[in-house]
Formats: structure tokens, C-alpha cells, sequence
């Protein structure tokens, strides 16, 4: 099986580099600069029409949507453990990842780029400030789901990789998170992995090639 994950630093697909790496997956990376619209290219959008990341190809066959890569990547690597055994709880895990996508993921994107939500300068602000109160709505229920837990489940599953990327994103915006120390324990001990490592850093390299060359 031949994989290949579009990636771009930053953004979301750090959830899938994740799980690919706790994997053990053999994939190949194609950075993609967001910054300069890249993903609006038509080289892109003949990969995935949404100019969004990520996208996970495999074989050829592009798969869009972290909700569905998490699960193929656990399903395609079944000793790797991804994925609670149980069928109630791995319905569980795909219900949070779903939560975490129609939900956190919209709360986040306002604080970066109101913009998209709002043509009126003026009222940037506001769709920030609404935005930052439902955030801290999600988050509270986050919290009291890690309430006295290291991971959602009863190991690391792809479930944390995704709640990751969204906890992060949130402390990039100035929030006070200090009422969240479950969740911020939870972003601490994903740090720890060498998986969140690798990307971390590849992260670091890849934003600085980006910037070399804009």
C-alpha cells in the first residue's frame, strides 16, 4: 500500500502525521503552503476539489475528511491499537472524532480568519469574541470527559492525536485555558510521544522553508 499525506504545517493535518507515525506506517509527505494558496491551485484541487488539507492518497485514491483517515489509518494498522477493541467504544471514538470536527474545529478557525465569517471589518471582533465562548463551551466538556484519565479511552488512540491538534490550535489565541487542566495535561503528555515530536519539529523545518522562499 502506497501512501501519501498532503500536509500543511499548522493546519489540522498534523492529525493524521500523528496516527500514521504511532502506526508505524510507511507514508511520503507533500507540504503544501496555505499561505500562498497553494491548496487553491489547480494541481490541488484536482486532489481534493475542497482546496483543503488534508488528504491521505491511497494507491492513488484520495481520501479526504480526518474523521474517515483517523479511522482508515487504525483500521489499516489493526496492531498498532488505535481504536478501542469494543464496538460501542470504537462508535464512541468516531462519535468524538465527529464531535471534534463539526464542532471544535468550526469554534477554532473564526479566531484566525474572521474574515471568513464576516466581510465587515468593524465586527472581526465580535465574530472572535462569539467564537472564543463557544470554544470554551466545547472545552469544558472536553475537560470533564479527561477528568481523572491520561487518554479518552483506556490507551492513546487516534481520538487524542485529533483532540490535540484542536487543544493546540486553541492556546494560539491568547485564551486563558488555566480552567482546562485536564486538557492541558492532556496536550503535555501528547508532547511526549515521539510521534508528536517528529511532527513538531517537521513542522518547525517546513515553516521555515516556507519563509525562506515567500
Amino acid at each position: 500500500m502506497t501512501l501519501t499525506l498532503f500536509y500543511a504545517p499548522g493546519a489540522c493535518s498534523l492529525v493524521p502525521y500523528v496516527s500514521l507515525t504511532e502506526a508505524g506506517a510507511d507514508f511520503d509527505i507533500r507540504n503544501v503552503n496555505t499561505g500562498a494558496k497553494e491548496q487553491k491551485t489547480a494541481d490541488y484541487l484536482a486532489v481534493n476539489p475542497k482546496g483543503k488539507v488534508p488528504v491521505l492518497v491511497i494507491d492513488g485514491y484520495p481520501l479526504t475528511e480526518n474523521v474517515a483517515i483517523q479511522q482508515f489509518i487504525a483500521r489499516s494498522f489493526p496492531k498498532a491499537n488505535l481504536l478501542p477493541a469494543d464496538l460501542l467504544a470504537q462508535t464512541k471514538a468516531i462519535s468524538l472524532m465527529a464531535w471534534f470536527s463539526s464542532t471544535i474545529h468550526p469554534h477554532l478557525t473564526p479566531n484566525a480568519r474572521p474574515e471568513n465569517y464576516c466581510d465587515i471589518v468593524e465586527a472581526h471582533d465580535g465574530v472572535k469574541r462569539v467564537a472564543q465562548k463557544l470554544l470554551l463551551e466545547d472545552l469544558k466538556i472536553a475537560e470533564k470527559l479527561l477528568e481523572g484519565r491520561e487518554w479518552f479511552f483506556d490507551h492513546f488512540t487516534v481520538v487524542d492525536a485529533y483532540f490535540f491538534w484542536c487543544f493546540r490550535r486553541a492556546t494560539q489565541f491568547n485564551l486563558d485555558l488555566s480552567a482546562y487542566p485536564n486538557c492541558l495535561a492532556h496536550m503535555a503528555r501528547m508532547r511526549t510521544r515521539p510521534s508528536v515530536q517528529k511532527v513538531e519539529a517537521y513542522e518547525k523545518e517546513v515553516q521555515a522553508d516556507f519563509a525562506r522562499a515567500a
